[in-house]
């Protein structure tokens, strides 16, 4: 099924591997301990550029990371 020509199961696919990356990048900044790049969060780890982008910006809105200077991010103290 589509609307307004987008897929409905890839969205519903979506959510999961999101909240996947999402809990991955952020055990990721809580073991580090410093704040991180979506850079060095890609090199550690071992997930696409474009899913910890994905998953920055979902931990960003929920407001679970704050950035101490612009592109890094650390956990929300």
């Amino acid at each position: 099924m589509y609307i307004d020509g987008i897929d409905i199961e890839v969205l519903r696919l979506k959510p999961e591997k999101t909240m996947s990356a999402k809990n991955t990048v952020l055990e990721v900044m809580k073991k580090e301990g410093t704040p991180l790049n979506a850079g060095r969060i890609t090199e550690i780890s071992g997930l696409d550029r474009k899913e910890v982008d994905k998953a920055l910006k979902v931990l960003k809105d929920e407001e679970l990371i704050v950035s101490p200077k612009r592109c890094y991010w650390e956990p929300k103290k």
